[in-house]
């Protein structure tokens, strides 16, 4: 059974240079907001493999990898949406390297494992979530979704506005 980790302390592991540990950890993701809808992680616990290597030079070079799907409404019909995702995110943290070598979640040898695993979470989602990939959405003039209204569906085109005048012309 994995741990539950928010953070999680480096120098707990009391590496010398060269070595490295592979762990597995509980991470919480939470629900993101994108554009006024809620997608979210399944499961919001997931286990995340996580590899530590403290580097010769001091510092850490860590990497992190998980599955989960992404759980919201597709972006083209509204129905429920769940793609997978393969996320294998890695940092790099030397303090005193410059902002390149620095990573965001390290503080003082102490890793924020849930707030590393959101944002790689985030930064792996697809530009569009959709339930399936050749979801045609819905009709932009009935709103009727066109994967089970079927190709037959169809309206009438709108007359030209611009010859309104001439429709109104009255000829014996």
């Amino acid at each position: 059974m994995a741990a539950a980790a928010h953070d999680f302390d480096l120098a707990s592991l009391r590496l010398s240079g060269g070595e490295g540990r592979r762990l597995e950890l509980e991470v919480p993701i939470e629900a993101l907001m994108l554009g006024s809808e809620r997608y979210a992680a399944e499961p919001a616990l997931l286990t995340a493999e996580l590899t530590i290597s403290r580097m010769a030079a001091g510092g850490y070079a860590l990497r992190m990898s998980f599955a989960a799907a992404l759980s919201g409404p597709c972006m083209r019909c509204l129905k429920p949406a769940a793609p997978l995702l393969e996320i294998d995110a890695r940092e790099v943290d030397v303090p005193g390297g410059g902002d390149e070598l620095e990573s965001p979640y390290v503080h003082e040898e102490v890793l924020d494992v849930a707030a590393w695993a959101r944002d790689a979470f985030a930064l792996a989602m697809p530009a569009k979530i959709l339930c399936r990939e050749d979801c045609p959405g819905l009709c932009p003039i009935c709103a009727v979704d066109l994967a089970e209204a079927g190709p037959e569906h169809r309206h009438d085109a709108a007359p030209d506005p611009r010859w309104a005048k001439l429709r109104e012309l009255k000829l014996e």
